[in-house]
């Protein structure tokens, strides 16, 4: 049976970008940093909600939920240049922190490793640099970046399905509270992965924010352990597409409908492919572009999946 759907393509607000760049950097105060992980020091990573007072200059107020900033962390590299630019979603509504668009906050995690060759430790720059900062240090910020991963000019026009993973989930915890603070009549779903519960990022705040307001979900997908108090077997964050399917998939054939994505480079694909599977081609089509001729979504590797396979209008991708 023919589904007939009009699309709801969204109109996107113009936004400010590159008001202090990184030859003109602003300086930003440090006026909290706190750690995120649901298991606290029972958690494998260290990721913490690092807040910036940016008051006074050309950042404060310029920012929109789904827009990044950037951190000129000190010092140079093994060449001797000075370190680049890294850049960070903002993880506060677009009204700051403070309410008054004066402190810019991201959620950033730790890089450790092991360089393969020799087996010695490898200390990310930016991100330890970030959270070593202490409440009154100052660092250098740019920004802001970004013009299409933002929320609609009119978000009580659609409904919402914000797919995240890690650090991803960053913009999602500024977008939920845009819409949530402008009382945005739209329905809202949260799908936060993690490898273990111990892992999930500000998940005491998504937990308390759902059971206050009756349009936002927050669901998670726990992929590396069995999640004894929901009795729910490991799962990834596209197979809650089929686990609650009931609820999501007549929101995805409602034109209303925007997807949001954001997290680890792939994730993407598997969302797609599930999307796919659920929904006739006419709906399909208006999230994702496919090339002509490039044959079954579920037979393309990664490396042709990115070459052929775009997002549309009602699907916004931000991987790294």
């Amino acid at each position: 049976m023919s589904v007939q759907v009009e699309a709801g393509n969204p109109k996107l607000p113009e936004v400010r970008v590159n008001v202090a760049t990184p030859t003109s950097p602003v300086v930003g105060k440090v006026v909290s940093t706190r750690p995120v992980t649901r298991g606290g020091r029972k958690s494998a990573s260290f990721v913490r909600h690092v807040s910036f007072d940016v008051s006074g200059t050309p950042l404060a107020k310029s920012f929109r939920a789904g827009q990044s900033f950037g951190v000129l962390p000190p010092g140079t590299d093994s060449r001797g240049k000075p370190h680049k630019l890294r850049l960070y979603s903002l993880a506060c509504p677009s009204t700051g922190d403070d309410g008054q668009g004066n402190v810019v906050a991201t959620v950033c995690k730790r890089v450790l490793d092991e360089h393969w060759e020799n087996h010695k430790l490898f200390i990310g720059v930016a991100s330890n640099y970030i959270c070593d900062l202490q409440e009154g240090d100052e660092a250098l910020l740019t920004g802001p970046s970004g013009k299409r991963f933002i929320l609609p000019e009119n978000p009580s026009d659609h409904d919402y399905i914000f797919f995240a993973t890690g650090t991803g989930i960053a913009p999602f915890r500024a977008m939920v509270l845009d819409l949530l603070n402008q009382r945005a009549d739209a329905r809202i779903v949260l799908i936060m992965g993690s490898p273990y519960t111990t892992d999930l990022l500000y998940d005491e705040e998504f937990t308390t924010w759902s059971k206050e307001h009756s349009n936002f979900r927050y669901l998670t997908a726990i992929s590396r352990e069995y999640v004894r108090e929901e009795g729910a077997s490991k799962i990834y964050v596209q197979e809650r597409l089929n686990t609650n399917a009931d609820e999501l998939v007549p929101m995805l054939m409602n034109p209303r409908t925007l997807i949001y994505v954001c997290g680890i480079a792939g994730m993407e694909v598997g969302i797609i492919r599930q999307m796919a599977k659920l929904l006739p081609p006419e709906v399909f089509g208006q999230y994702v572009t496919v090339r002509e001729g490039a044959g079954p979504i579920e037979s393309l590797d990664r490396k042709e999946f990115g070459k052929v396979v775009h997002a549309g209008e009602r699907l916004f991708l931000e991987v790294y």
